[in-house]
């Protein structure tokens, strides 16, 4: 059996970011740091990718998106254009969880930490994601770059590969601040 071509992406925080690899094998990796437009920049980023690289959306086994915890819309982003694009393609979408793809990178003996707002961080603690002061966490892991995310992602997607799991999810660690409006929805008129 050939190792599977898988293209990872993520837009859980201020970036967009994808990879595309073999197996083990990293064909190239890219990121780009950006506030706000990773939805209108994704889908052109992923093409470039795979251009890149003489490749066509056919020739994927998989798809990896990172899953969480971080922004809430580029969470939302991220996941709904792995389901959408797995549906079209007919191939698996794994979903990656930023623990997940950070343990690959940090090193041995440090905290893996992922900003949050307000001087805060989310942490695992006893298998459970956590919101954490940052001045409590000890030995915090160097954050990787944009790039290196999303290598990790699609390592990681690579690693569990053919293995079948659901559809990707958020991780949402804390509820997103804004709110559905309270007001009662209009009567539907027959």
């Amino acid at each position: 059996m050939t190792a599977p071509l898988i293209l990872g992406f993520d837009t859980s925080a201020a970036h967009c970011a994808a990879a595309l690899v073999r197996g083990d094998t990293v064909l190239v990796a890219v990121g780009e740091e950006m506030a706000r437009g990773q939805a209108e920049r994704l889908m052109g980023l992923l093409e470039e990718v795979l251009n890149g690289q003489g490749m066509t959306w056919a020739d994927l086994d998989a798809l990896a998106v990172g899953t969480g915890p971080g922004n809430f819309t580029g969470i939302r982003i991220g996941v709904s254009a792995a389901r959408g694009l797995a549906l079209g393609l007919g191939c698996p979408a794994y979903g990656v969880t930023g623990f997940e793809a950070r343990t690959r990178l940090a090193p041995d003996g440090t905290t893996v930490a992922i900003p949050a707002p307000r001087d805060t961080a989310y942490v695992t603690e006893s298998g459970k994601a956590q919101l954490r002061p940052v001045a409590e966490v000890s030995n915090p892991a160097p954050h990787p770059a944009p790039a290196e995310l999303a290598t990790a992602i699609a390592l990681h997607a690579a690693s569990v590969w053919p293995t079948e799991t659901p559809p990707p999810a958020p991780l949402y660690v804390r509820q997103p601040d804004a709110a559905p409006a309270r007001d009662a929805p209009p009567p539907i008129l027959p």
